[in-house]
């Protein structure tokens, strides 16, 4: 009731007349609104490794990839998505994820989700010492027949025996919802319809379901709302945001998403990504610019930006290209200052 009606007060503000008084008034009343439902706190979900570089034309050496990966774990993070066990046919840039599994030095008390798309994905993640595994469906029918090549409902099925699988092997299970606002095929995505497979994986007995602007088409207003019709549906302590920046509105997004008392975001160091099945998608939100936003928020993350940067330099570097971060290249030409 609170917040119904500090929201009415700041509304009935514009309203008034404007004086330096009442814009004074109503500029603090919106801060104070905005800051009373921000999250004290959040969890960065780094997806860089794998959802970063699968999309990547260049051959990344697995050399490369664990010295990113041991990097971006001396940094704080707590939940660093490792690789994926896809088809090499469909993926071939991640083909070494056992290898890589095998090599890096796993830091306690931070998790190494890798993606899992079916049965025999599991079966091998699971070989190579996987404890959290990750699926992903998508909420636009086109895309779910062009990314892995059967309907939702049926896409859905499948998920429910990996589901049930990992949990017989003390596997952890995360949840992706793919296209929740947009879609490269069909445009514009029905919130309900973001929110139906949501539901669907939370109901299956994923821990978290993290909702994607894959193509990195959406807005705030999109965003907000698809995660209003999402929450009806699925509790808040168990979604996630994941944006891409094709249209430079991650961030915005991003903080849509802390409105919506969001407290796990996914980001990319050196914002690295895209999708092989979204042409034109951007990479996703870097997690510098995450970092450095929260930071002016003042709601604390516990990673170190300074080894955020080591990693994203040494990653841009290993590519032979700039950052796309604009924090991380704020920061990396002070150090050189």
């Amino acid at each position: 009731k609170i917040s119904i009606m500090l929201s009415s007060l700041c509304n009935a503000i514009q309203y008034v007349p404007k004086t330096a008084a009442t814009w004074a008034a109503a500029s603090s009343c919106r801060a104070f609104f905005s800051a009373a439902q921000l999250p004290q706190d959040v969890t960065l979900y780094e997806v860089g490794p794998r959802d970063g570089l699968q999309n990547e034309k260049q051959n990344i050496s697995t050399d490369v990839k664990v010295e990113f990966i041991n990097k971006l774990s001396a940094s704080g993070l707590k939940a660093i998505e490792a690789t994926s066990f896809v088809s090499p046919k469909w993926v071939p840039q991640l083909a070494d994820g056992a290898d890589v599994m095998a090599r890096i030095m796993k830091q306690t008390g931070v998790r190494y989700p890798v993606l899992t798309p079916n049965i025999r994905g599991l079966e091998n993640a699971i070989k190579a010492g996987a404890k959290e595994v990750a699926i992903f469906g998508a909420a636009s029918e086109a895309f779910s027949k062009k990314n892995i090549n059967c309907s939702i409902d049926e896409s859905l099925k499948r998920f429910e025996e990996v589901v049930s699988a990992a949990k017989k092997e003390g596997v952890d299970v995360r949840g992706y919802v793919s296209c929740a606002v947009d879609c490269p095929y069909s445009g514009k995505v029905d919130p309900k319809a973001a929110a139906a497979v949501a539901a669907a994986l939370d109901a299956m007995g994923c821990y978290e379901v993290s909702m994607s602007d894959t193509t990195g088409g959406g807005t705030p207003a999109d965003v907000a709302n698809m995660f209003s019709e999402t929450l009806r549906v699925v509790p808040v302590s168990r979604l996630a945001a994941h944006m891409h920046d094709t249209y430079g509105q991650a961030i915005a997004n991003i903080y849509q998403s802390l409105l919506m008392g969001i407290r796990t975001l996914d980001t990319s160091t050196a914002g690295l990504g895209g999708c092989p099945y979204a042409k034109g998608a951007a990479g996703n939100v870097a997690t510098e610019d995450v970092l450095f936003l929260l930071d002016g928020l003042g709601i604390k993350h516990g990673v170190d930006v300074e080894r955020i940067l080591d990693a994203s330099k040494f990653i841009s570097a290993s590519l032979g290209r700039p950052s796309a971060s604009k924090a991380a290249q704020a920061f990396l030409s002070k150090r050189l200052a």
